[in-house]
């Protein structure tokens, strides 16, 4: 994976975030970094792995971002808009297995929950491979629970759709 193209190419989308003694600095993914996106996309989801002309157009509809620890991404996620008439915001947020378990994947939620709380979700929703016990782990521990599993077809492997239950989710 390439390393980001300089600070012409990022995009702040807030201040750096601090949590759980975590230094993560989260970008919109535009430009030559939807290759960084990409590529950790398909890293963590082999079964559905996407094209440059995929991020491109998918850049247009939800949105992408990296994040980056001292300068390496280290992840990335996705934030759908809300869907009427529920007002549901999907949030995938995607760490890379070398870096997981050093409080990234808590610092990236939180920031990414609240972005889908400011565009006006009354729900949350995610997904992930049910082959990613890892993630479907971490994303219990943070509240959510499953609603809903969809193979793609001629795939084996089922996606794993959870929503934010209401109660208050896990703080690390």
């Amino acid at each position: 994976m390439s390393e980001p193209s300089g600070e012409a190419q990022r995009r702040h989308v807030g201040p750096v975030m601090h949590t759980c003694h975590v230094t993560l600095d989260i970008v919109v993914a535009t430009g030559p970094n939807l290759e960084d996106w990409r590529t950790i996309h398909n890293r963590i989801i082999p079964t559905d792995p996407l094209s440059a002309h995929d991020i491109a157009e998918l850049s247009t509809r939800h949105r992408l971002t990296l994040a980056l620890a001292n300068d390496q991404a280290v992840g990335n996620a996705t934030v759908r808009p809300p869907r009427k008439p529920d007002a549901a915001v999907t949030v995938i947020v995607r760490i890379l297995p070398e870096y997981r378990r050093n409080g990234y994947g808590s610092t990236y939620l939180h920031a990414e929950l609240a972005q889908a709380r400011a565009l006006g979700a009354r729900r949350i929703e995610t997904v992930v491979l049910a082959s990613n016990t890892e993630s479907l782990a971490f994303a219990r521990v943070y509240g959510f629970v499953e609603h809903d599993r969809y193979t793609l077809d001629g795939d084996a492997i089922p996606f794993v759709y959870l929503h934010l239950a209401q109660s208050q989710p896990h703080r690390a």
